[in-house]
């Protein structure tokens, strides 16, 4: 897991040099006394499943994970529960409207953006929707296609959380 203190120099509230390998989690500022903790963002993903037990993937249009699959779904806003979150990110990238939803596990993740890795914890669901054809490539998504989740290949996946979660998804017998 990456140390998320060492992005830091010094400190971000006085500027006072950053307190070295001394301090894991939390950041410490021995300057001002500025106490900094460090705890993962909140993300969520959703297997919307048809009626014949197929599971909507993306292909990603953008890094991370460029043209691997994933699964509808993005970071939670403040304010926001979970499954708001979902529910907001599910119609933003594929423009359909959850009817069910059923916790599925969560697993801790990264996520390299502009520079920066984020460490994240994964929130996953099993979900349903009434009008799954409506489907479409929206914000994010290069294409989307409804496949048998028990025949995908682990490394077509873009994150190491949605490969766990795609086997619990399996043991839980979800899968066709």
């Amino acid at each position: 897991m990456l140390e998320p203190f060492r992005q830091f120099k010094q400190c971000p509230r006085c500027g006072a040099p950053g307190p070295g390998a001394a301090s894991l989690n939390p950041f410490r500022c021995v300057a001002c006394g500025l106490i900094l903790y460090f705890n993962p963002a909140s993300a969520v993903a959703a297997f919307v499943c048809r009626d014949d037990g197929r599971v909507l993937y993306t292909r990603r249009a953008k890094d991370p994970g460029k043209d691997r699959l994933g699964m509808p779904g993005g970071f939670v806003d403040i304010g926001e529960t979970a499954e708001e979150a979902l529910r907001r990110e599910v119609k933003e990238e594929v423009g359909l409207d959850l009817t069910a939803l059923e916790y599925l596990s969560s697993y801790p993740n990264q996520y390299p953006y502009a520079g920066v890795t984020y460490n994240t914890l994964d929130l996953f669901y099993v979900a349903r929707t009434d009008d799954p054809e409506r489907a479409a490539s929206l914000d994010a998504v290069a294409s989307l296609a409804w496949l048998d989740p028990s025949a995908i290949d682990p490394v077509e996946i873009a994150f190491e959380s949605m490969r766990r979660a795609l086997g619990d998804y399996l043991k839980r017998g979800f899968g066709l």
